[in-house]
């Protein structure tokens, strides 16, 4: 599924809206480390990878910056276990 994430700076959050229902990934920035806090999901349009395309967006958004990346909220981190591609952005 291809979604339009968006990357809310001043927010410190990535978003989608799919069929009217956001969804969105939340994190803090303290000097070079983003530590994700939350990826939510509504069980409406769960199930479709959104949340799994929310975390590389973050990944992404992280390894352009050159940050290093805590995944503190359960899904990020089982999502980053899975994704050894992104292991050298783990702080």
């Amino acid at each position: 599924m291809t979604v339009n994430i968006q990357h809310l700076a001043s927010a410190h959050r990535f978003e989608t809206t799919v069929e009217g229902f956001t969804c969105e990934l939340d994190y803090t920035l303290q000097g070079q480390v983003m530590t994700i806090i939350h990826t939510g999901v509504p069980p409406e349009v769960g199930g479709r990878g959104i949340a799994g395309e929310l975390v590389r967006a973050a990944y992404e958004q992280a390894r352009r910056e050159g940050w290093k990346v805590v995944p503190a909220c359960s899904y990020a981190r089982v999502w980053s276990e899975r994704h050894p591609e992104y292991a050298d952005l783990r702080a």
